[in-house]
């Protein structure tokens, strides 16, 4: 998903496989969408994406969503191809091993994720990503930003945050005090503007899982992230929050 309709535009984030979305203007080579489990709106190639029936949207709306479970994976069409998936991506109408887009079958076989978790499966399923590059805009693996990466862990979960640190910073109960968060909890960092532009999970023994660079696991105090590899603060904390 880009800014503008343009190749060279700014990539704000990504659609996955089996991800579904609204279009709200729809131009010769790029459409401007709005993401239906977020809300996020932006720019895609129009030959990217495969339109649907409003009854068809309708039905996978109501559904309880279940999301492909491996790091990297694949889904088979009834021709043997194979279309490569990453850890996340929705598997529509999913049942006895079959997920449906639009009138095309596919099979997924292996692990799945379904229905809100507890809390401790957080860190367990963020664990997974460790060591995923940066990317800006990056919702997978191969490539993830900070807030990409605390909503999809949170999706994995069964749970929705938004989509930028910024708004995510608007949900859930805030804390006064590192002492009063759990692990699983998000901490938020904020520029010398007061801006919110990173975010994290908490984890057990004052330490913090988030993306920087890559995926990794950082020292957090009253002040913010400590990086032992620079052997300095990075960010600064603005505010703890608790979302479920």
């Amino acid at each position: 998903m880009r800014a503008e309709a343009s190749d060279i535009s700014e990539m704000t984030s990504q659609l996955l496989f089996g991800e579904h979305f609204e279009i709200i203007e729809k131009q010769k080579n790029w459409s401007k969408i709005r993401l239906t489990f977020d809300n996020f709106e932006g720019f895609i190639d129009n030959k990217q994406y495969q339109e649907i029936t409003p009854e068809f949207y309708s039905e996978i709306c109501n559904e309880i969503p279940k999301y492909s479970g491996e790091i990297l994976d694949f889904v088979t069409n009834t021709n043997n191809e194979l279309t490569t998936i990453p850890i996340g991506c929705n598997l529509p109408l999913f049942k006895n091993g079959k997920l449906k887009l639009g009138t095309t079958v596919f099979s997924y076989e292996n692990a799945i994720f379904s229905d809100k978790k507890l809390k401790n499966e957080i860190l367990k399923t963020a664990f997974s990503f460790l060591n995923s590059p940066f990317l800006w805009g990056g919702k997978t693996p191969f490539g993830i930003d900070c807030s990409g990466f605390t909503q999809m862990v949170y999706k994995l979960c069964g749970y929705t945050l938004y989509r930028n640190a910024k708004e995510q910073a608007t949900q859930g109960e805030v804390l006064s005090f590192i002492e009063e968060s759990e692990p699983g909890d998000l901490a938020f960092f904020d520029n010398e503007e007061g801006e919110i532009i990173h975010v994290g999970i908490i984890l057990n023994d004052y330490n913090i899982i988030h993306a920087h660079g890559k995926v990794r696991i950082d020292i957090l105090d009253h002040s913010g992230i400590f990086n032992a590899d620079l052997q300095k603060h990075t960010h600064k904390l603005r505010v703890i929050k608790k979302m479920i």
